[in-house]
């Protein structure tokens, strides 16, 4: 046996190889216990901000003059607002109103994408085409422009937000699941159940929606944070939700007649609150992904 195949360590044969694959193991076991971690934390964030809004929504529209524009404090974490509301109340019923809107904003947005993929998919050539235009059509647009003149055509108000963010998100996850939908076709037991004379239909509903599933629940979640700032946008804007709800764009929107009298808590901490909400569930749609996708065990 000759020395190159000789552990430097042991002096056994491949050991090397064998050290370095329990090293990988147990490389993919922390970073996949930490994953876990920080999943199960931005879940229970995301969850009591739910929460919290539901409780506290009667409360966040009680006024109280004498209490208006205090600073923050330990009675009131965010401070008021110039009508005597407790600020933290409200923003909490903010982020809870737009992780609704977000919410079904994105599951349609989901749907249109893998609607149109399977579309793709089993129409052929002309199908795949009229897709493709489809998406380089709307991806060549502004998007925000895009949004606000869907949001202005249909009346403005929660569901207008609802169907623009959700009307116009779904070319680059389309892109995504098309791409996938390729690399599905082009392997074997495809073209074997092919073979056998299954129709693009069958392929499309027992092979491929299949596969989908994980990328679309993926992508839905990813899409999450652009729904909840675009939503933010179009409320700030004043073509979003109903003014006298809460949400963090009209917080915002409000805010700006009081921050040249030094009040700068108005907009300040309900706008980090929000940044706050897009990161955590921006960081829950990457450990999702990561967790899913076995590649991640060998970076």
């Amino acid at each position: 046996m000759s020395e190159a195949t000789l552990s430097p360590a042991t002096g056994s044969p491949h050991g090397g190889g064998q050290r370095t694959g329990s090293s990988l193991r147990a490389a993919w076991r922390n970073r996949r216990t930490r994953t876990l971690t920080s999943l199960t934390l931005a879940l229970l964030v995301v969850v009591a901000v739910v929460v919290v809004g539901g409780v506290v929504r009667d409360d966040a529209a009680v006024t109280d003059l004498t209490q208006k524009t205090l600073a923050p404090s330990g009675e009131h974490w965010f401070g008021t607002d110039p009508y005597g509301r407790d600020l933290f109340e409200r923003t909490m019923v903010g982020l809870r109103l737009s992780l609704v809107v977000g919410t079904t904003a994105a599951v349609l947005s989901g749907l249109i994408s893998i609607a149109l993929t399977l579309f793709a998919t089993v129409g052929g050539r002309w199908a795949m085409a009229t897709v493709n235009w489809l998406i380089d059509l709307f991806l060549a647009l502004p998007h925000l422009v895009l949004l606000i003149l869907v949001a202005f055509a249909l009346g403005g108000g929660t569901d207008a937000v609802v169907l623009a963010v959700g009307l116009t998100h779904w070319p680059r996850l389309t892109r995504v699941l098309i791409s996938v939908a390729r690399e599905i076709n082009a392997t074997d037991y495809v073209a074997l159940s092919r073979t056998f004379g299954s129709s693009r239909r069958f392929v499309a509903r027992r092979h491929l929606a299949v596969h989908l599933v994980p990328h679309f629940s993926i992508g839905v979640i990813l899409m999450f944070p652009h729904a909840i700032l675009h939503e933010a946008a179009l409320s700030f804007l004043g073509l979003g939700i109903d003014p006298g709800q809460p949400a963090i764009g009209i917080l915002l929107a409000d805010s700006m007649r009081y921050l040249s009298a030094g009040h700068w808590w108005l907009a300040a901490l309900p706008g980090l609150a929000l940044l706050l909400i897009v990161k955590l569930i921006d960081r829950i749609g990457d450990d999702l992904r990561m967790l899913s996708d076995p590649r991640s065990a060998h970076l």
